[in-house]
């Protein structure tokens, strides 16, 4: 299901974006909105990939006047299937095809795959040789997938296998309509790997202009992570065959599949950017070309947020706030738990859990009955979102219980307002609160972090912030220090405001050594590598 909201001819700047800007609020979205609000000059267009269209409601964000275009797609919303005629389908292209999926079990062969992938593209173009009809509909398709099965398949479902295999692939066909239909662009820039990074992929190599890879997760960590907690996947293995020391090969398969992906859009990037060095080098491994990386950090609007400051009452409010998303990868169960302790220590103690509830609305359930059961109905409140600036001056302390993050705006919007941080160890975390080494460590512990899933340590670390008012008044000071020093808006735009500049000004077929080598670029925050 396809639908232009916002017609436009031409972008400066076409952002390709999963499941984030402008249907689903938090802080990818808040940073998409930050930035184009921060370029009131580009024009920017908007791609918008998501799943099914039921699993968004309205817009969260009001469109910038500099957004140009705005068109949405949504993979898994399947039209009837035509009336098909089989085929044959062509022996040389499947060949081929079979000898890129060879090559992408092997480690070392990244390079000779990607410009296999390269060279497959045209063919995956409606009434190709590769193309979607073939795929799903030729005598030489059903010979692969037997054959693939019959080699590599560890479950004993071929049922299963056949339709995952082509629910798996099925979107990019939908992705390369979308990309010969696109209105022109100078830059593309997508935030992620994934479906939105393979569309960059297929726009780069198609219309020979450059691809911006920008991510704030590593998109490849997240969806293993979503994988192997699904409860959609099957595992048909009987209890003598399964080893619980390895995941089902479903969830295998596709971690391949988005690894693959990730790979592609790595190989068509002009230029590659993390939030921090952690997660430039884990880009690195996972295939992006080292001297096409480098880190630009999240950067929050100082001069609104530094004005909270003044908004806040005398003393440390009592008060525990988890400002996100209500989603297991935000690990909301911990917290609930750890107000339990908090509670019991410190009875006048209110835990706040201000974010939407509407992306898993059964996970939302399980923790509003936890709250219940551990009888914190009265003192764990589900606010649902909420606009910072009037929620921050009334919290004590900011927590960040996440099993996975790279580096959170919410935590240096929480330190701009004044509010110290407990995090668990995730990310960018430990250097967002302690520093890093040097004149950035010097300026003290913004907070404390503690390991995953580990309700007695937050607790802990969040009772010490507040029952010690010195304790807190230093974390608020290195928290305030830190971010006015490093992490500003005008630094982030400065950087990216360069990278802009130098892409459009390429002229059309100009890029990057796709083999070259080189050094990555410096970090733009505290000058190294």
């Amino acid at each position: 299901m396809s639908e232009i909201l916002l017609r436009g001819t031409l972008a400066d700047v076409m952002l390709l974006l999963e499941g984030t800007f402008p249907y689903v609020s938090g802080g990818v979205s808040s940073w998409v909105n930050q930035m184009i609000r921060a370029f009131p000059d580009v024009r920017f267009g908007i791609v918008f990939i998501g799943s099914r269209r039921q699993d968004y409601r309205d817009m969260a964000y009001q469109l910038p006047p500099n957004v140009v275009h705005l068109e949405t797609h949504f993979l898994y919303d399947f039209p009837p299937p035509p009336m098909i005629h089989g085929s044959s389908g062509d022996p040389a292209a499947f060949d081929a095809s079979d000898r890129l999926h060879d090559l992408l079990r092997q480690p070392g062969h990244e390079a000779e795959a990607g410009a296999m992938i390269r060279a497959l593209m045209p063919a995956l173009r409606e009434g190709g040789a590769l193309g979607e009809d073939a795929f799903l509909y030729s005598r030489r398709a059903w010979q692969t997938i037997t054959d693939q099965y019959r080699r590599f398949c560890t479950d004993p479902s071929f049922t299963d296998y056949f339709w995952t295999v082509r629910i798996m692939h099925k979107p990019l066909w939908q992705l390369m309509r979308i990309a010969d239909g696109l209105i022109p662009a100078r830059v593309y820039h997508t935030v992620s790997t994934g479906y939105a990074g393979f569309l960059g992929a297929l726009l780069r190599h198609r219309n020979q202009r450059p691809l911006l890879v920008s991510e704030h997760g590593i998109y490849t960590k997240e969806r293993k992570i979503d994988l192997f907690q699904s409860q959609w996947i099957r595992d048909n293995r009987n209890v003598f065959e399964r080893d619980i020391s390895q995941i089902s090969y479903f969830r295998e398969l596709w971690v391949r599949f988005f690894e693959t992906l990730g790979r592609v859009c790595y190989d068509a990037g002009d230029d590659i950017v993390a939030l921090y060095e952690g997660n430039r080098r884990r880009q690195v491994l996972d295939g992006a070309p080292e001297a096409r990386t480098r880190s630009i950090p999240n950067g929050i609007d100082l001069p609104r947020l530094s004005k909270l400051r003044d908004l806040r009452k005398p003393g440390v409010p009592p008060v525990l706030c988890l400002i996100g998303r209500v989603v297991p990868i935000k690990d909301v169960k911990t917290f609930i738990r750890a107000m339990l302790t908090v509670v019991r220590e410190y009875p006048e103690a209110e835990g706040w859990i201000a974010g939407p509830e509407d992306e898993d609305p059964e996970y939302a359930r399980e923790c509003r009955s936890l709250a219940q059961s551990l009888g914190l109905g009265d003192k764990v409140r589900f606010l649902g979102f909420q606009r910072i600036d009037a929620l921050l001056p009334q919290v004590g302390v900011l927590v960040l219980s996440s099993i996975s993050e790279a580096l959170p705006l919410v935590v240096l919007e929480g330190f701009a307002a004044g509010v110290p941080c407990v995090t668990t160890d995730v990310g960018s975390c430990r250097e967002l609160l302690f520093g890093l080494p040097g004149e950035d460590a010097a300026l003290g512990a913004a907070g404390g972090v503690v390991r995953i899933a580990d309700p007695a340590a937050l607790a802990g670390e969040a009772l010490a912030l507040l029952k010690d008012p010195a304790r807190w008044q230093a974390a608020q000071a290195a928290g305030v220090a830190r971010v006015e020093r490093y992490y500003t808006q005008q630094r982030m735009v400065g950087s990216y405001r360069d990278l802009y500049q130098r892409l459009m000004a390429q002229p059309d077929g100009a890029g990057h050594d796709r083999h070259g080598g080189g050094k990555p670029a410096r970090c733009p925050v505290h000058g190294g590598a």
